[in-house]
């Protein structure tokens, strides 16, 4: 029988003192995902294309309409604090520089993903969907698919809709939101 673990998880706000403490390194790619600190998979170059076309696309279609926020955390829980590849932001006045985002500003995220389909899957679209943020997709590159989530409900989402080439990626939330997946896909 193997010794039982103990498993202290870390809040939102004691991640934030550890960090003005300086105990990760300045370019340390983590993130905090159900009072874990997670350490991010390296950013490979068809991930990079990836989000830079998503983004160029959604500040044309969304100038004036939402502020679009690339990799930056969204405060989703107590304990977790993830970085979406790309966030669809309400517009503020500050534009976020009094406090981080949180699931109510949020109106999409997009996670672009090669190596961390699953994590992405299994972790991190369940706070998501528990922070109330109406839709989330997972751009897949190495399946060459997206997958668009919708109908938050607990730690869940309760549609999930698959596009592949050739199709139209089509957000349920946002009407106007139609890209090419070949696109997107590059």
């Amino acid at each position: 029988m193997l010794p039982a673990v103990r498993h202290y998880p870390i809040s939102v706000e004691l991640y934030h003192l550890m960090a003005e403490r300086g105990t990760f390194a300045p370019d340390e790619r983590i993130e905090l995902i159900d009072g874990e600190i997670i350490e991010m998979s390296p950013i490979g170059s068809r991930h990079v294309s990836c989000v830079n076309f998503l983004s160029a696309f959604l500040n044309r279609l969304y100038l004036d309409k939402f502020i679009i926020s690339i990799q930056n955390p969204i405060v989703a829980a107590d304990d977790s604090e993830p970085q979406p590849d790309l966030a669809l932001l309400y517009p503020r006045d500050d534009f976020y520089r009094t406090a981080t985002a949180t699931g109510k500003d949020v109106a999409l995220v997009i996670e672009v993903a090669d190596s961390t389909v699953g994590f992405d899957r299994s972790r991190k679209f369940p706070v998501y969907a528990e922070a109330g943020i109406p839709e989330a997709w997972l751009v897949d590159l190495e399946a060459g698919l997206v997958e668009v989530h919708f109908f938050p409900k607990e730690r869940a989402y309760g549609v999930v809709k698959v596009y592949v080439r050739g199709d139209m990626a089509t957000s349920e939330t946002m009407p106007d939101l139609k890209i090419p997946v070949n696109d997107i896909l590059g």
